[in-house]
């Protein structure tokens, strides 16, 4: 596997060609997912070096469907590792696991009892549970808008009311990081919800 090179490619396509309005899903988010996964990875004690690398091709591809689509992401970004991996010398069995990885990120999430998808999943939503939540989570709704998503304000925050309450993290480590803080993000969105 040359990680290094699918890193270089799947970067390079995102910086290129995804959408200007995706103020959310953009590459710093992949860069972020990345970081966390490795993180959350290591706290889990994870160091088999070719999970660690089919974690991180994982994170890197986790939204790359949003090159061509933005319903069904998950499975366009499967379609493109399964296009592109091959020739960074992936084999179908490694291809495979990157491609369940993905898809247990699909909302609801669905990482099962497998740990490197609990790991993703995590880390993909490790923000509901830090600091820069707010402007993480105004991103969402301005990309959201955009696409004519969100009606307004209100609905905007019933939605965050909602995702906050239904959402869990799978992993002991993001569960004592970010917990806490979440249910305070919650109980903030509430407030301002009863204010309006």
């Amino acid at each position: 596997m040359d990680c290094l090179r699918a890193e270089a490619y799947i970067l390079s396509q995102l910086r290129q060609h995804l959408s200007p309005t995706l103020y959310y899903h953009g590459l710093h988010h992949t860069l972020d997912v990345v970081e966390q996964a490795l993180s959350l990875a290591q706290a889990a004690g994870v160091t088999d070096e070719e999970q660690v690398t089919l974690l991180r091709t994982a994170a890197l591809y986790h939204d790359s469907g949003f090159l061509t689509t933005y319903q069904g992401h998950e499975a366009a970004g499967c379609a493109l590792a399964r296009r592109v991996l091959p020739d960074f010398g992936y084999q179908p069995a490694q291809i495979a696991l990157i491609e369940q990885l993905i898809m247990a990120t699909r909302m609801p999430q669905t990482p099962g009892t497998l740990p490197l998808a609990r790991i993703l999943c995590d880390a993909d939503l490790d923000y509901l549970g830090r600091p820069d939540f707010w402007p993480i989570s105004q991103s969402l709704y301005d990309e959201l808008a955009a696409r004519g998503m969100v009606s307004d304000k209100t609905a905007w925050l019933q939605l965050q009311v909602d995702f906050l309450s239904s959402h869990r993290y799978w992993t002991t480590t993001a569960t004592a990081r970010r917990e806490a803080q979440k249910q305070a993000r919650l109980a903030e969105v509430q407030q301002q919800l009863a204010a309006l």
